[in-house]
């Protein structure tokens, strides 16, 4: 069984989780969770589908999608406490999701056959803009825009999986060395809080 498919729903599940929680202090019913969850978990890929042209869109054309949505919802909803406990190891999903999204964006951009420039921006937006827009509608400033590398990393690696490609690299080797250069950078950054250079 290709584990690229399941990779995908647990990593749509975890995030979310992750846009569900997001209002959690707001006084948001079920509804506004779900929301919240749901834009956080397809806002990304969603995007990057209609700026290609990519129909029908991945969550319109496979409902496991949607119920991944649900199911992320529903156990923020209802352990919200536990999960807070678990925020390392959510954001170590968190990390694992954009590394692997990054990567899947990246290769749906050159199956349509955007240029390679092109597919490294899809495949960080596919990544990063469903943070976004969770942080824009919780009035929080955007991850994007705060001192932690995060977009960047996703770059890095996309550019880096661009590079193997074009070298011949088999893709699996390619999607775990592209994956694991992510989620080391996003890591060691927020370890050793690194950050890029700011415009003074």
């Amino acid at each position: 069984m290709d584990l690229q498919y399941p990779l995908e729903l647990i990593g749509t599940f975890v995030f979310a989780i992750s846009g569900a929680l997001a209002v959690r202090d707001r006084e948001h019913d079920i509804f506004g969770a779900g929301f919240t969850g749901f834009i956080t978990a397809i806002g990304g890929g969603t995007l990057r589908d209609v700026l290609l042209g990519a129909y029908p869109l991945v969550w319109i054309g496979d409902v496991y999608f949607l119920y991944a949505i649900f199911a992320g919802v529903f156990t923020a909803f209802v352990f919200p406490k536990i999960m807070l406990k678990m925020k390392k190891t959510m954001f170590l999903f968190d990390t694992l999701g954009i590394g692997f999204f990054t990567v899947l964006g990246v290769e749906k951009s050159l199956s349509l056959g955007v240029r390679p420039e092109i597919a490294a921006i899809m495949g960080m937006f596919s990544a990063v803009m469903g943070g976004v827009i969770r942080d824009t509608l919780t009035n929080e400033i955007p991850i994007l825009f705060r001192k932690e590398i995060y977009a960047s990393a996703c770059l890095a690696g996309a550019i880096l999986y661009l590079v193997l490609n074009y070298l011949g690299l088999h893709r699996d080797i390619n999607l775990l060395v592209s994956i694991s250069v992510i989620i080391s950078i996003r890591m060691i950054a927020v370890k050793y809080k690194l950050s890029l250079p700011r415009l003074d």
